[in-house]
């Protein structure tokens, strides 16, 4: 478990349409990445800001989030994440996330690792702000029908199937 890191981040590599998505957490010089998706970085960071919202204000200053908050080098993900789990410990003040590694439907229950990361409500607003700067460096959506647009044109299935 990362109970006070340092960083808890967000990234991409690779060109819109092509990019893998990544999230760190480093503490006491131990970087941990786990490659995700999109949907899931969008999911994460819009219920992390929900959280947020709901939270009654505090009097005390968080530890202030790192203002770097690009993929440290390597990356080189441990495993793909399959479920995320949120919970905010009240008793100190910080958002639990929780990432379950994916396995095969067959495996035993109890196969897979997790990745448990205690971040700060300073540390969960810079990863929502990265979260949203990530989504909309991505190909624009269509009007239509919501999906990725590609450069070459969209088969968009609003339009019965014709590129537009």
């Amino acid at each position: 478990m990362y109970e006070r890191p340092e960083r808890f981040t967000a990234g991409a590599i690779g060109e819109p349409g092509e990019r893998v998505f990544y999230v760190q957490a480093t503490e006491q010089g131990a970087t941990v990445t786990l490659r995700l998706e999109k949907t899931q970085v969008g999911a994460l960071a819009q219920y992390l800001a929900e959280l947020l919202a709901d939270l009654p204000p505090v009097d005390e200053a968080d530890q202030p989030a790192p203002d770097d908050l690009e993929l440290q080098e390597p990356v080189v993900p441990e495993w793909i994440v399959g479920g995320i789990g949120v919970a905010f410990d009240e008793g100190r003040d910080r958002m639990l996330v929780t990432f379950q590694e994916l396995v095969p439907e067959d495996a035993p229950e109890d196969s897979g690792s997790t990745v448990s990361v205690l971040a700060t409500r300073d540390q969960c607003m810079a990863f929502v702000r990265r979260a949203a700067e990530l989504l909309a460096a991505g190909r624009p959506p269509c009007h239509l029908c919501g999906r990725p647009l590609d450069p070459e044109g969209h088969t968009c299935i609003k339009t019965n199937g014709k590129l537009h």
